[in-house]
Parts: C-alpha cells; structure tokens; sequence
C-alpha cells in the first residue's frame, strides 16, 4: 500500500465478487495495528462515513437513503447535465484540453447544482479533494488539514440548507428517513463530503479515461458519432476497461472464510481489486479487448466497477448518467475529435485517482 503496509490482494472475478458480499467482510479498519492504506487520515478514519460502517449501522443508513439515488430520483437531471455538457463544449475553440475545460468542469458544475453549492467555491474544494486524494505527494499533516477544512465546509453547507431549505440534493437528504428515523448530523456531513469528493474527481477521472480510450480507438469513436445511441452500452466498456479507482476500500475478515480460489483466516486486511476482476478472462472473454459492444452483441458478467454487495456505489445511476451523456455531446458536437499528440506522451496523475494530467485535442469546427 502506499503507506508500506503489506496485504494479500483479490484479482480473481468470482473472489472479489465473494468477499464483497461477504458478511465476514467488514470495512471497520480502525482497530489499532490494522495495515492503512495511506499514512496519517485517510478516507478508513471516519466512523461516520457510509464506507466504513458495518451492518445494521450501515443497513439503517442505506435504507434512509436508498430513495435518494434511484435512476427514478436521478433520470430527471439528464436534460440538465446534457445541456452542461453542451455548453461548455461551445465554450472551447478547435482546439482544447479534454481535462481542464471539460472533464474536470463537468462534473464540478453539476455537483454544485445538485447540491446547491456556489460555483465560485469550486476551486476551493478541488484543492481540497485534489489534497485528499493524494497519496504520496502530499504531508501526513497537509492532508488532516486539508481532510478537517473540507469536513468543515460539508457541515457549514448543512447549517445553511438547514436555515434556508431548497429543493436541491442536500436538503432531500436532510429529509430523508425510515420509519422516523433521519440521518445524523454526521452522517449528513459525511454524505456532502463524499458527494463532492466522488462526484467531482471521481466522475471527472472516468470522462478523461474514457474519452481517451475511446480516441485510441478511432473507428469505434466513428460508431458513436454514427450511432449516438450506442453511448450507453460504450460505457459499460468504459467503466469495466477503466473503471474508478475504488478498489482503495480494503476489507478486514472477522472470521475465517473461504473463497473460491482458496482460503482467508480471520483478522486478514484485503484488498479486493475491482479493475482485475473487470479484467479477469475468466468473466470476460479477451478482457485487455477495448469493445464498445461488448455489452449489447453478447452481454457478460456484469462488470464490478461500482463495487458489490452491500457497499455497490450508492450513487451510479448518477455517474452512469454524467459519463453518458458526457460521451454523446462529444461525438455529437465535437465529432472529428482527435489527440494533437501521440498517446505515449500523456502524463498521468499518481494519487488515490489515476487519469490523464491534460489531454490535447482537435475538433475542427464545433457542431451545430
């Protein structure tokens, strides 16, 4: 790990499969001489946070808010988000950096609609979440700060929505309950922490890494630019080929349990690698195959790219919803998109989410 800690890892599709859905798999990694993931906070610390807890703390608070993220609840914000997308592509010349002008600012302008955040704190809180994530740049000590001031600022959004309720995101989760039962302050704040944080550089990674790979395919580009429609299916291939980087969710065994490919004695820390299981031939025959029909002309196994089990990514309509249409205004109003530089020359990120640093392309002239 980026810490130095040691722990055995999962590839194996049907193993990452049965440890996520295992019982025996809890993501409490706070008990004292437990491997890290990186040195000083990092996102296991947090009690609150719906990532780390355990049932039934963890069934309460997905019962409360399962309602919140449906497709249903989320369907609506398409036309939205597609017209971002349209917008900011007619802002951009011929010429233009995928990362900077599009895929980072994406994401970050709909994150602020949904939950009812002013753009002009945008910079602030990718300088926060860019800190956050960073795994081996950044100081034990400019990390906790950075990690304190953006918890500070989630609970400061809380109190506002709470003083001056809206219709955005934030205050259908403080209306939220079960039977009664609401989300704790914390949990709230937690939520809005982990919204902003996957619902800007998380989404944002995926649009760059898919956007690139479907460039190092130009006549599977050319499909979608032909046939539009065909975005959905061409990202499934996108996130099982790409998929985010959540296999940073170690799991701890509290008893001993067994795996399709062999054995776990209790007390082991593991970690269950999403993006080899995705690439597991076992599951997905000619897996290192970039196929944007994969998923439509012989549909596999379900890719593992938002997870499995009880902790399945709560908000991947959202993201399904972003990437797509993210991809369709590309191939519709930028459709002669091209790299300007060779693909071996693209710099990479090193933290917890590994995109493209810039990608420069051309387009000719922007669509109608």
């Amino acid at each position: 790990m980026p810490s130095g800690d040691h722990v055995p890892m999962a590839v194996r599709y049907e193993d990452v499969r049965a440890l996520l859905a295992s019982p025996a798999s809890s993501r409490n990694l706070r008990l004292p001489g437990l491997p890290r993931f990186v040195s000083g906070v990092g996102i296991d610390d947090d009690p609150d946070a719906l990532i780390n807890q355990d049932p039934p703390e963890h069934t309460r608070y997905r019962r409360i808010m399962q309602g919140t993220f449906t497709p249903r609840q989320i369907e609506p914000w398409r036309p939205r988000i597609a017209a971002i997308a349209r917008k900011l592509l007619d802002g951009l010349g011929d010429r233009f950096d995928v990362v900077q002008g599009y895929a980072l600012r994406l994401p970050a302008h709909v994150i602020c609609e949904m939950l009812g955040v002013p753009m002009d704190h945008y910079e602030q809180f990718v300088q926060w979440t860019d800190m956050f994530l960073t795994t081996s740049t950044a100081t034990e000590q400019a990390r906790y700060e950075s990690y304190n001031d953006f918890m500070a600022y989630a609970a400061e959004l809380v109190a506002q929505h709470r003083l001056s309720p809206g219709e955005d995101l934030i205050d259908l989760l403080i209306q939220a309950r079960d039977s009664g039962d609401r989300l704790s302050e914390g949990e709230l704040v937690n939520t809005v922490f982990s919204l902003i944080t996957a619902g800007y550089e998380t989404t944002a990674s995926m649009i760059a890494r898919g956007v690139f790979r479907l460039l190092l395919h130009p006549n599977q580009w050319d499909e979608l630019v032909a046939d539009p429609a065909l975005t959905a299916t061409a990202v499934e291939e996108i996130l099982r080929f790409d998929g985010p980087p959540a296999s940073a969710f170690m799991r701890r065994i509290t008893e001993d349990t067994d795996l399709p490919s062999g054995s776990l004695s209790a007390g082991t820390v593991v970690m269950p690698n999403l993006n080899a299981a995705n690439h597991d031939p076992q599951a997905f025959p000619e897996p290192s195959r970039f196929d944007i029909h994969r998923f439509t002309e012989h549909p596999p196994n379900p890719h593992v790219a938002f997870g499995y089990g009880p902790h399945r990514c709560l908000a991947a309509s959202l993201a399904r919803v972003e990437l797509t249409e993210a991809i369709r205004a590309l191939v519709t109003r930028r459709p002669a998109l091209r790299l300007t530089a060779s693909p071996e020359s693209v710099t990479w990120t090193d933290g917890l989410v590994l995109r493209p640093v810039a990608l420069h392309v051309t387009s000719g002239a922007a669509g109608a």
